[in-house]
């Protein structure tokens, strides 16, 4: 059989030691690395359906992998008014006054990416907001997607005049007479109020993801971690998938959320392995809290308003049973936990649950971003996956702990910040990903703030936690031997040999020999799912 695709005068990059192989050629077939070599070598073997593409010596490493991103999410709120650029509560006005403007009369309108930062000494709720959205139904997502502020007019509509009880660690805040302040704290909060919203249909959410998608797989992402099964977001992979318009491979983790009883955990179970060619189901996403800026983490002391003091499971033991459950179904479980004392939780859980049952299941944490020096040894030595995303450092704290995440924590705990350096040193696997939409998907601005921890709108700011930077080699590791080896999938992905998948991203330079304040920038040439090209810049 011919190869689907040669790519010739490569540089190919062996991403376990940092060197160049002495390779200049490759071929794929199949969606397999067929064949490396040299040029005139690999060319021969080339038939007339070949696709055969002269790199002109760019750099090939194996396909990128986001080792935590929401495409359903992300595409859907890639519509709204994007608040991120926003730095002060003017600024936020000003963008939500051009947004209102731009609405047909009795829309939605729909924003995120909103700083808690800008609201200074100001209480993070509507009214804060000016009286630019009065009698206007709105959403505002704030940058960590855990807390959302909604208008007067999108809680009437909803019909919330007060506050509601949930299952999970969720809330409608209210002031002192019990009325809403907009503020919603939660997924169960912000789905009380999104439903008496104008629902996209199916048709709509699969033209957005696919638009999405095709520029996610312009930045060099060959594959995500997706850490939801929400809504139709399975029928949305299936149905690009089928149409063969699916430009990532996607491992999908769905939710189990607190009161899920043993039914719901066997459905769980029975899910996985679905899917199809690019994508399928693989593994549970939990959570243990919320998130620090909110006052949702769970820490071991109460932040500096007295919060973040208890999980989101309203009874921790119920998680640690759920684990035990899922552990001995032999399913890898990935959960949220920000605050030190979810963290602990969770390496708790999954040690009892591999005393009981002695078999290896590959967990993770996700996020991880404060802990103390005991809790980063536990990692390694119980196996744990440590998933974290560097630029949620980079771009939402300060260098001088005067951002809110900062102050709410104090000292001690803001100077234990996204411990990636430490976390790889103890041997743990360290995973890097973007929370996209929490944070902007390009992998090249995450492993760039792997490495040099500023904030990526101005480099010239001091680095947050210096002594945490990745190595260059590291950074490109932790998106692709690393998200291979939590997936379990080290012997078939993450990698350039043959029998491994061709997933490749193509650079214009070497990203290890690229400054990091630089490698941002750095152009993409190339991205290859599967061995089909999803992505190709006109210079090629």
């Amino acid at each position: 059989m011919h190869p689907g695709l040669v790519l010739l005068n490569a540089r190919l990059l062996d991403v376990v030691t940092g060197e160049l192989l002495p390779q200049t050629a490759l071929a794929a077939t199949g969606g397999r690395i067929s064949a490396l070599g040299d040029d005139r070598g690999v060319r021969a073997l080339a038939g007339p359906a070949t696709t055969v593409i002269d790199l002109r010596g760019a750099v090939v490493t194996p396909g990128l992998v986001d080792g935590h991103l929401h495409p359903v999410m992300g595409a859907e709120l890639a519509q709204g008014l994007d608040l991120s650029g926003c730095t002060t509560l003017d600024q936020v006005r000003d963008a939500l006054a051009r947004g209102v403007r731009s609405l047909a009369p009795g829309a939605w309108l729909r924003a995120h990416g909103l700083d808690p930062n800008v609201f200074g000494d100001l209480p993070m709720a509507s009214a804060s907001l000016g009286p630019v959205l009065d009698g206007i139904p709105a959403l505002v997502m704030l940058f960590d997607a855990h807390s959302m502020l909604a208008s007067p007019r999108a809680l009437e509509l909803a019909g919330i005049d007060g506050p509601r009880r949930f299952e999970q660690s969720a809330e409608i805040v209210c002031d002192e007479a019990g009325r809403p302040t907009g503020l919603l704290l939660e997924d169960a909060a912000f789905e009380a109020v999104e439903r008496a919203a104008p629902q996209l249909s199916p048709a709509e959410q699969r033209t957005r993801l696919a638009a999405a998608l095709r520029e996610v797989a312009s930045s060099g992402l060959t594959g995500g971690h997706a850490m939801d099964a929400n809504g139709e977001s399975l029928s949305l992979y299936a149905a690009l998938d089928d149409a063969g318009e699916l430009p990532l491979r996607l491992r999908v983790a769905p939710w189990c959320q607190p009161g899920a009883d043993r039914e719901a955990v066997a459905a769980l179970v029975d899910q996985q392995g679905t899917g199809g060619r690019l994508w399928r189901v693989a593994g549970v996403k939990l959570f243990m809290d919320g998130t620090i800026d909110n006052g949702t983490a769970w820490l071991e002391r109460p932040d500096c308003h007295g919060e973040s003091t208890h999980a989101f499971w309203p009874d921790p033991e119920a998680f640690t049973a759920v684990i035990g459950e899922l552990h001995r179904a032999g399913v890898p479980t990935a959960t949220h936990a920000i605050g030190d004392a979810a963290v602990r939780h969770v390496l708790d859980a999954v040690r009892d649950a591999a005393r009981t049952e002695p078999r290896a299941v590959r967990h993770r944490i996700e996020h991880i971003e404060t802990v103390p020096d005991d809790t980063v040894r536990r990692f390694a030595e119980l196996g744990v996956i440590a998933s974290m995303q560097p630029t949620h450092c980079c771009d939402f704290t300060r260098a001088d702990h005067t951002d809110n995440w900062s102050r709410r924590l104090g000292e001690e705990r803001a100077s234990r910040a996204w411990r990636c350096r430490d976390l790889w040193d103890s041997g743990a696997t360290v995973v890097l990903g973007s929370d996209w939409p929490v944070a902007p998907y390009p992998p090249l601005t995450v492993m760039a703030g792997a490495r040099h921890r500023r904030p990526g709108r101005d480099l010239t700011r001091p680095p947050h936690g210096p002594d945490q930077a990745l190595t260059a080699l590291q950074a490109l590791q932790g998106m692709t031997l690393n998200p291979a080896r939590a997936a379990g999938e080290e012997h078939e992905a993450g990698r350039l040999a043959p029998g491994h998948r061709a997933d490749l991203t193509v650079f214009a330079e070497n990203p290890l020999v690229t400054p990091a304040t630089e490698l941002a920038g750095l152009p993409v040439l190339l991205t290859v799912v599967d061995g089909r090209t999803t992505h190709r810049d006109t210079r090629l």
